[in-house]
């Protein structure tokens, strides 16, 4: 609805008397002009335009010609054995450096996890050793040069003292890891492999896991791959890609394994 404006005149015009008014005082009605009303927006409305203006434009990744040549080898349609796939990763890699061999997961659920020792591993080797004597002397000395530390129970007694020292690196043995036992010599050669640990994302059922480098024979890698989808269990695996550091992805055919 317009407003309407009010004029007060002297006595020559004439209009209405409006009580409370000065002797002789009338009211004209001018006219009225119409305004405009504005609509506020609604909360969908202010959310989403407050939704819109937060959000930030994704800039679209530009690939490098290395990898666009590398990719036109690739058949993205096709599921590859295990034996083509390592091949192609090892022809597919462009780096100037020796990059890994990984393979990428999409699993059935979240939750997914565990330990592989692989036989062709090329990653940093543990130091394990047996408590001794020996051992002792070069705690007392603060040398200690060892990742892992056996024990018999019967020799636990001794290292009771050092438990401040061991305790707050990891390094004091402990029956649930297995690090206490009464074949040390055994559980040695146990830990003394290459065993790397996987897992998937916490909220999503993702794993990425490097299972060599790309400068490794192609039955090393092969061996690697079979050793760790069997761990993971291929009934857990939905889709799995392997590729090089640099280098595109490879779809991987596990119905076969």
């Amino acid at each position: 609805m317009g407003k309407k404006r009010i004029a007060v005149l002297g006595e020559e015009k004439k209009g209405v008397r409006v009580p409370g008014l000065k002797g002789g005082e009338r009211v004209v009605a001018v006219t009225a002009e119409p305004v405009e009303e504005k609509k506020e927006p609604s909360f969908a409305e202010a959310t989403e335009g407050k939704a819109k203006a937060q959000k930030k434009v994704k800039p679209k990744k530009i690939r490098g010609k290395n990898y666009l040549a590398a990719k036109t080898k690739i058949d993205p349609t096709k599921l590859y054995p295990i034996h083509e796939a390592i091949k192609l990763l090892k022809e597919t890699s462009y780096g100037k450096f020796d990059g890994s061999a990984e393979i990428h997961l999409v699993t059935g659920k979240t939750g997914i996890n565990g330990d592989v020792s692989l036989p062709y591993f090329q990653g940093k080797t543990k130091k394990v050793e047996i408590a001794d004597e020996e051992t002792l002397k070069k705690i007392e000395a603060g040398k200690i040069d060892f990742d892992i530390l056996l024990s018999t129970p019967s020799f636990i007694p001794r290292l009771v003292k050092y438990a401040k020292i061991l305790g707050p690196k990891g390094l004091m043995p402990n029956p649930k890891n297995g690090t206490i036992t009464e074949q040390p010599e055994e559980a040695l050669k146990k830990f003394q492999k290459a065993s790397v640990s996987f897992k998937t994302e916490q909220n999503a059922p993702l794993v990425h896991f490097v299972f060599g480098k790309v400068s490794q024979k192609e039955n090393e890698l092969e061996e690697n791959l079979k050793i760790f989808l069997a761990t993971v269990g291929t009934k857990n695996i939905k889709r799995a890609v392997i590729k090089a550091t640099m280098g595109p992805g490879i779809k991987l055919a596990i119905d076969n394994l």
